[in-house]
């Protein structure tokens, strides 16, 4: 039996289905996976539910993706980490399809915070891997942005259907600047891509606002 390269916990659908959707949840720097894993209930019963773990010890119960220092006032990410992440959770998905029945063409990523920079990043790099991505307070990192870039046209031609992306973010949030969130829409929207876009008067946190509209928009998505 197989190893899985990551902890994981799972919620299985609730609704019996031979094949149901797969979402993969990440949580934030400094959390573990059952942090997310919490909303789980709230989301949609069809939804085969797997949250992750970060492979990144930071201290007890406390997990992540990837190291930031911040040098002139800016975050600098250890990209080496981000990177290994990256192939770890792309493994994770291997893994799960070796252990788990759901249809590999309706596989969803999402996350808050690190772990939405996360989804981003995987998400985003391979699309014919993944059908939706959801970034809860996160941002589009500038290396992301610049693979993004290099492979538009490829990526453009290989998508039969465009992926599903949905963006949440608080007005108020002081860890990740709401102007991140609305750069990154840009951004998307400047490569083709159409992203559900919606701000908060929140901080850095998941309000219930949030969770009901991100549910009620999977719920016609999926």
């Amino acid at each position: 039996m197989m190893n899985p390269p990551l902890e994981y916990l799972v919620r299985n659908p609730k609704s019996p289905t031979t094949n149901p959707p797969l979402l993969l949840l990440l949580h934030g720097v400094g959390s573990n996976e059952k942090d997310l894993f919490s909303l789980a209930d709230y989301l949609p019963e069809s939804l085969l539910v797997i949250s992750i773990r970060g492979p990144l010890i930071l201290g007890r119960d406390r997990f992540g993706w990837y190291e930031i220092s911040f040098q002139a006032g800016s975050p600098k990410i250890d990209i080496g980490q981000q990177e290994v992440s990256h192939q770890k959770i792309l493994e994770f998905l291997e893994y799960a399809k070796s252990q788990f029945q759901f249809d590999e063409k309706n596989v969803w990523i999402g996350g808050f915070s690190q772990g939405a920079v996360m989804s981003y990043s995987v998400g985003l790099e391979h699309p014919n891997q993944f059908k939706g991505i959801i970034a809860l307070s996160g941002r589009l990192l500038e290396e992301t942005k610049q693979k993004l870039n290099t492979n538009a046209k490829a990526s453009a031609n290989d998508e039969v259907d465009p992926q599903k992306i949905y963006i949440a973010h608080g007005t108020n949030d002081n860890v990740i600047s709401v102007a991140s969130a609305r750069n990154s829409k840009e951004s998307l929207e400047s490569l083709g891509r159409s992203p559900k876009y919606k701000e908060y008067p929140e901080g850095h946190t998941i309000s219930q606002e949030m969770l009901k509209d991100l549910v009620g928009w999977l719920a016609v998505e999926l």
